[in-house]
């Protein structure tokens, strides 16, 4: 996990050509552990960051 903001949600960075299953699986499991029910998994390897960014609830 590499941020916990405010205690709600996890964040997940990531610098990689294409985000793969395992980094959402990745995500998940932090959220899982932790309780917590939202997650960021941010790619900075793209053009635009908002094409980077995958939020997931569970």
């Amino acid at each position: 996990m590499d941020f916990v903001v405010e205690k709600s949600v996890v964040l997940e960075l990531k610098s990689v050509e294409e985000v793969s299953v395992i980094h959402e699986a990745q995500l998940l499991t932090y959220l899982r552990l932790s309780g917590l029910r939202v997650g960021l998994l941010i790619n900075f390897n793209v053009g635009k960051l908002k094409d980077g960014l995958r939020r997931r609830v569970v």
